[in-house]
């Protein structure tokens, strides 16, 4: 037996529930079987029985085993002790709440469709990519809408975390912190932490205070990313080296080790080196783009200001002393849709979200509607089992389905498992 499927059971009732009892033998009647709990603490709160015709309001604790409680250590843990009904597969022992008070038990391995269970089993166990595959077009598209709603939700939700603890280590700074993120999502996914790395050592204001010198900004940041340690010949790289030393020692800098960044795999126009030049050039020629969130401009104007370009040396090398001609150094479509998508977007919710201004959430949500949806092996293969994917909305809400609910098999989580399970 597996324990979310009890929480399934017990959230939808599907159990036998004619004369009930307790272990105790006490007549037991289920007035509300409360609300389902994914945080820490009881499994469902706010529930309502009747024990012997007396009332209990509390929650409700869900195990396989009677003896789990006391494993999980709940009888030392004060967060149990409102719990008014202990349900169980199996019961194998008496089990007591902080307070030495003995908790009423429910025994469920005689009331369950077992044949049910079976088929669950089989559903989850299929070697398909998704468990219900084969069964996924029979749900209707208006209740696919509205999980794909809620998985966008949870996707904005668990990203703006990530900018919430930023923001902390920044002491409240949304300046400070888009910065970080716009160039995170530069060095897009083989790159982004080292170029998060690059942002912290090379604050905002710094950059701000040097912005009128494309060449001063190319200086510190490629000195910040190491790439200048090299000893290359070249007068350009020899002049971008004595200038960082000179600001290196003016602002007490430390540098990264090089040896961080990736290029294996990588088109020459995604190099890091392209990534850090498109940057110097950005932040020469405006310095305060989290403007562009409080004043909720257009995804055209956003990707107008992003589609950077280079210092002219950048327009015959991907890499410092080796030459190479026509080179592409202007930020390209996916690289616009990637910083909207990923940065803009997120940042947007979780100011939306500090400040209490619902406006700023509902601008999140259109600006995804109006970017392109990502092409990847998930989206794809969403697309080949008949799933419509018009935005960028869809693209990520698909996307957090998969990686949060099909490939963990969590589909007794899933509004559309669940939809399929209960028929």
């Amino acid at each position: 037996m597996i324990e979310d499927y009890l929480h399934y059971i017990w959230k939808f009732g599907l159990f036998n529930k004619i004369e009930l009892k307790t272990e105790d033998c006490e007549a037991l009647e289920i007035v509300n079987l409360g609300i389902h709990n994914f945080d820490s603490g009881p499994d469902f709160l706010q529930a309502q029985i009747s024990i012997d015709n007396i009332k209990w309001f509390g929650n409700v604790e869900i195990h396989v085993n009677t003896s789990d409680w006391d494993k999980h250590k709940h009888q030392l843990d004060k967060a149990y002790n409102n719990v008014i009904l202990h349900v169980v597969y199996n019961h194998d022992k008496e089990i007591y709440n902080q307070r030495a008070e003995l908790i009423p038990t429910i025994e469920l391995k005689d009331l369950l469709d077992h044949e049910h269970y079976f088929g669950y089993k089989r559903f989850i166990s299929n070697q398909k990519w998704i468990s219900c595959e084969k069964l996924i077009s029979t749900i209707s598209q208006m209740k696919i809408n509205s999980w794909l709603d809620r998985m966008l939700l949870e996707r904005l939700e668990r990203k703006s975390l990530a900018i919430e603890k930023e923001l902390i280590l920044t002491n409240g700074d949304w300046d400070e912190v888009f910065y970080r993120f716009i160039f995170r999502y530069f060095g897009m996914k083989v790159n982004g932490n080292p170029m998060m790395d690059l942002a912290r050592r090379t604050p905002l204001k710094l950059l701000q205070k040097e912005s009128k010198s494309c060449f001063t900004l190319e200086a510190l940041l490629f000195g910040q990313s190491g790439m200048l340690d090299d000893d290359l010949k070249g007068e350009y790289f020899s002049k971008l080296k004595e200038e960082y030393l000179f600001q290196k020692q003016k602002y007490g800098l430390v540098s990264m080790n090089n040896v961080q960044w990736r290029y294996s795999k990588l088109r020459p126009p995604n190099f890091p080196s392209i990534r850090i030049g498109q940057l110097a050039m950005l932040y020469s020629s405006n310095s305060s783009f989290f403007q562009l969130i409080r004043n909720k401009e257009s995804t055209g104007k956003i990707k107008e200001i992003f589609k950077t370009s280079t210092s002219s040396y950048w327009k015959n090398h991907y890499v410092f002393g080796k030459y190479s001609e026509n080179t592409k150094n202007t930020a390209g479509k996916m690289l616009l849709d990637n910083i909207l998508i990923n940065t803009v977007v997120p940042v947007c919710f979780a100011y939306g979200k500090a400040i209490s201004d619902q406006s700023y959430i509902d601008y999140a949500i259109t600006l995804l509607k109006e970017v392109q949806p990502e092409i990847n092996k998930i989206t794809t293969k969403w697309s080949y089992l008949g799933m419509p994917i018009n935005s960028a909305f869809e693209s990520q809400a698909l996307i957090e389905l998969y990686g949060n609910y099909c490939s963990k098999k969590k589909c007794l989580n899933c509004n559309l498992g669940v939809a399929i399970l209960n028929k």
